[in-house]
């Protein structure tokens, strides 16, 4: 008698390559149905081009280790509005600049708020950041404090005395490494600039007089994945600054607002005139915002800057010629200096432009569906803008990858969120406002580093080749370290 259909399957699965076989075919034929829905399904709601994608994983297959080189990549084939699937979540990529002014400006009440990412909800508070609050009375209230105070350009000019003496220190510490011959990491150096200029215009003291200060901003920016205890570490270590300056009002009865950004925080907190409450955690998490989005992204852009500068020996001479004209004999680098010189703000300009030092901008998400042209993007939906790519279209510019300041000399194209070809900052409600902060310390590093010295790579190395692979950490960094053998101009 012939066996029948269940006794045939039995048989089967007693065998483990017939069942490896079955359980293959089941998974390709998931595939194949999860594809054709898919298609389907972006056909009837309109929803914007998307590559296939796997059950579970969506298009995490498709991903490298630098996101915006890949959605650059795939959104080539797929189109500047493109739909992605990362596990389970719908992200949208933008990678034009007529998208990105959709996004920033003509929909930009819909993408207001953010998605609740697992690293800022541990590290900011449960999102009480600026950053990363979702959008509401209290993102509002925050955010006006910041942008008509805390980082207004009144404020900004007024810690002009932190930066010129760091800066100063700085370059002295580089003029004794000129002195031994020796070559010196600016990477590093650049990052303990900005961390110090940061520090004193917040807490009024250097790292050096905060203790465990310096390990745990080196913790930060290294993305440890010890994020609890490092979040519970630097708690303890804001509670004992916010207390100190506590202190201090009980004995003087009063907080000097003018000062530094903790006791304006504290002001607002003891005043609440606000249509808020500012909490101590609140104000925390403004802190942390700060040193995060800061430190990193400052130091970057000069690292960026002069490492594009350094490919490039003819564009250096004519930054240091300028930068040597305007300042003449005098002894030191000031900021009123700054503002004649042209082509050192068109330098920063083309960093900022090839090496956004964050090339994604923060993740918006959509409050409600919405239309993009004739797109559907449904509630919920996680967007991306990839500025790195826009700012990198051959349609916007000729030579759009290679380094070339000239391009924006009398232009009035600025990076601070109207001229959508050139956001590295973003644009609109989400901008970033601490642009005219981080600017001021650009500005006045980048124009001492030209001034003082000539610079060579050590033993030999030939400028033009360079390293300038990248790093994706807080910001997109020279995954390897800039270092550098300085030399002496005024000797």
């Amino acid at each position: 008698m012939a066996p029948t259909p269940l006794v045939m399957l039995q048989r089967l699965l007693e065998e483990p390559q017939h069942l490896l076989m079955i359980v293959l075919t089941i998974f390709f034929l998931a595939i194949l149905s999860a594809v054709s829905l898919s298609r389907t399904w972006s056909k009837k709601t309109n929803l914007p081009p998307s590559p296939p994608k796997f059950p579970f994983i969506g298009n995490f297959y498709q991903m490298g280790e630098l996101l915006h080189h890949s959605f650059r990549d795939l959104s080539r084939k797929y189109g500047p509005i493109m739909l992605l699937h990362l596990g389970h979540t719908p992200v949208l990529v933008i990678s034009s600049a007529e998208m990105a002014r959709e996004i920033m400006k003509n929909h930009d009440n819909v993408f207001t708020n953010r998605p609740a990412l697992t690293a800022a909800q541990i590290i900011l508070y449960k999102c009480q950041d600026i950053g990363y609050a979702p959008y509401g009375e209290y993102w509002k209230q925050v955010r006006k404090i910041c942008v008509m105070d805390l980082l207004s350009v009144k404020r900004v000019q007024s810690f002009k005395i932190i930066r010129e003496e760091e800066t100063d220190f700085f370059i002295k510490k580089i003029t004794q490494s000129c002195s031994q011959g020796s070559p010196v990491n600016l990477s590093d150096m650049l990052l303990t600039l900005s961390n110090n200029i940061l520090s004193r215009c917040a807490f009024g003291k250097s790292p050096e007089d905060v203790d465990g200060f310096n390990r745990w901003m080196d913790v930060l920016t290294g993305l440890t994945r010890r994020m609890k205890r490092t979040s519970q570490q630097l708690d303890v270590l804001f509670d004992s600054i916010i207390d100190e300056h506590l202190m201090k009002r009980d004995i003087h009865h009063s907080l000097d607002t003018k000062q530094y950004f903790v006791d304006f925080l504290l002001h607002v907190h003891k005043e609440n005139k606000l249509n808020i409450d500012i909490s101590k955690d609140n104000i925390k998490a403004i802190l942390m915002d700060m040193f995060i989005a800061g430190t990193d992204t400052t130091a970057t852009v000069i690292e960026w800057a002069m490492a594009e500068l350094l490919k490039s020996p003819d564009t250096m001479k004519k930054a240091q010629a300028e930068v040597r004209r305007i300042v003449g004999k005098k002894s030191k680098v000031k900021e009123e200096d700054i503002q004649q010189m042209e082509y050192l703000k068109c330098v920063i300009k083309e960093a900022l432009r090839l090496h956004p030092p964050v090339p994604l901008l923060i993740p918006r998400e959509s409050v409600t569906s919405t239309q993009i042209q004739e797109y559907t993007i449904p509630s919920k939906t996680r967007v991306y803008i990839n500025v790195w790519a826009i700012q990198r279209d051959p349609m916007l510019r000729e030579k759009a990858e290679e380094f070339i300041p000239e391009r924006f000399i009398g232009s009035t194209i600025d990076f601070r969120g109207q001229d959508f070809e050139l956001v590295p900052f973003g644009s609109g409600r989400r901008s970033c406002p601490g642009v005219s902060f981080g600017i001021a310390v650009v500005e006045l590093a980048l124009a001492n580093l030209l001034y003082w010295f000539d610079w060579d790579l050590p033993n030999g190395e030939i400028k033009e080749k360079l390293d300038m692979s990248e790093f994706f950490g807080i910001t997109v960094n020279k995954k390897i370290p800039l270092h550098l053998l300085p030399s002496h101009y005024m000797t």
